[in-house]
């Protein structure tokens, strides 16, 4: 359930038997022709699927994350990794005080990865507490998913392409693949020089893919989340 959709009365009334929520990372950047809150939107959508059925409180998003390369792309937002750190401690020590004992970080964007370590520095000084880091994007059974239905999948192209990332009344994606992008190399430019080489910011493969692949592959990423909710956390 989000805590959106919740008070405190029921968040009180779910500690009392069970200790388990969701933390939700997503980032706000670009994403060629798709929402500039692609990572959002997806990391907050699956987190909540999965957690419904269960009940498990889901936390609003953290939308801004770590994207320096694409500060040049306007509506990109960027934190420094320091402050990123310090944010996401902060929350999790707010969590961890209210009671919540075990916390699944759904993270969306491959940016946020320095809050991995961090998640195990908070483990390693409180060990009551469980947390599970979860790349939904790239997890194994999404992953090969991905894989299955075409291998040239990357940033901002049809592997991110879901009804609810698209702009409403948006011009028609390109027909097509793009060729990739020398991702190796593209980690060695300023943000302006990653525009230039990008152009409109997808990484490279088509645009989009029929719905009906993208709600497969979706439900694949749902249920493989909610099964880390459920078990293994010993």
């Amino acid at each position: 359930m989000r805590i959106a959709d919740m008070d405190w009365r029921a968040v009180e009334d779910w500690l009392a038997h069970d200790d388990r929520c969701v933390l939700p990372l997503g980032s706000t950047e670009q994403h060629a022709g798709l929402s500039l809150s692609v990572d959002s939107i997806l990391s907050e959508r699956v987190a909540a699927e999965a957690a419904e059925p269960l009940g498990v409180p889901v936390f609003p998003v953290l939308a801004y994350g770590i994207t320096p390369l694409f500060t040049a792309y306007p509506g990109t937002v960027s934190l420094r990794a320091s402050t990123y750190l310090a944010i996401l401690t902060d929350v999790l020590d707010g969590l961890y005080a209210q009671g919540f004992r075990r916390v699944l970080i759904c993270n969306g964007h491959g940016g946020n990865g320095p809050g991995a370590p961090a998640a195990l520095e908070f483990m390693a000084q409180r060990p009551d507490a469980r947390i599970r880091w979860h790349d939904w994007w790239k997890a194994p059974k999404i992953f090969a998913a991905v894989q299955a239905t075409d291998p040239v999948a990357s940033h901002a192209s049809w592997m991110e392409n879901f009804p609810w990332t698209r702009r409403p009344n948006a011009p028609p994606p390109p027909a097509g693949a793009k060729p990739m992008t020398d991702t190796d190399r593209l980690r060695t430019l300023s943000p302006v020089s990653v525009r230039a080489q990008l152009g409109d910011g997808n990484f490279g493969g088509l645009y989009q893919r029929p719905d009906e692949d993208m709600l497969r592959i979706w439900d694949v990423a749902v249920a493989e989340t909610r099964a880390l909710l459920e078990g293994g956390w010993d």
